[in-house]
């Protein structure tokens, strides 16, 4: 995370996100926070802010008086949210390739190099998140709050199931190859081609949808078989 060191809740977050999207924690499991507080050693706030983060991605709900459980999302709402993503995301190369800055240049320069660094260090995790400032980076340079915004939103529900994606072998190598392709395109000023390289970079589609359906619906098998 760019020598950054996270915060309790988010390492209680990508933990429970890690339990949720392999199995561990089945949907419909209630989560008792003070259990959690306990099992992971902090207090009720970095727990509250987890849960938070984890509603906002669609991995948990909270019921009044109920309780707090592990949802569940199916596969058709996956892939129409990874369509919408795809074109938020063309969107914002298409701008950013039209408004970025010299300074802003610079960033994503910093940004690929970092990808390029975790990739060589084959761990997807760290991929992921040095991955998510490269994105960042594209938002901001295309200088639309409201698209970034919405951007950064949808981002965040896909998270554990992008970080999912990147655990298929290869991938981690195949994405920074488009992140230099996308690069190329911005600095070349070519609005068409880096909405295009963002939009086949985030949809899933030919084998890599295989990939996905496959990797949820073993998912969905792992969930299963623990709750029987």
């Amino acid at each position: 995370m760019s020598g950054v060191k996270r915060s309790n809740a988010q390492r209680l977050k990508d933990s429970l996100e890690d339990d949720i999207i392999n199995g561990r924690l089945a949907p419909g499991e209630r989560l008792d926070l003070e259990v959690l507080g306990r099992a992971y050693n902090v207090s009720r706030t970095p727990v509250r802010e987890a849960i938070q983060q984890l509603v906002a991605s669609g991995l948990v709900t909270v019921s009044p008086k109920k309780g707090t459980f592990v949802a569940r999302v199916g596969i058709n709402q996956l892939i129409e949210m990874f369509e919408v993503m795809a074109e938020l995301e063309g969107m914002c190369g298409r701008l950013a390739a039209r408004r970025i800055t010299a300074g802003e240049l610079v960033e994503l320069d910093e940004a690929l190099a970092r990808c390029e660094i975790a990739a060589e260090a084959g761990d997807p995790d760290e991929y992921y998140y040095e991955n998510e400032g490269f994105h960042h980076c594209i938002y901001a340079a295309s200088h639309n709050g409201f698209l970034a915004d919405e951007a950064r939103q949808l981002k965040q529900r896909l998270k554990p199931y992008r970080r999912l994606q990147l655990q298929v072998r290869h991938r981690m190598d195949t994405s920074l190859a488009e992140h230099r392709d996308i690069v190329a395109a911005i600095k070349a000023g070519d609005a068409q081609a880096a909405e295009n390289s963002l939009r086949q970079h985030v949809l899933i589609q030919g084998e890599r949808f295989s990939d996905f359906v496959s990797s949820v619906k073993r998912l969905d098998d792992v969930r299963s078989t623990s709750m029987a």
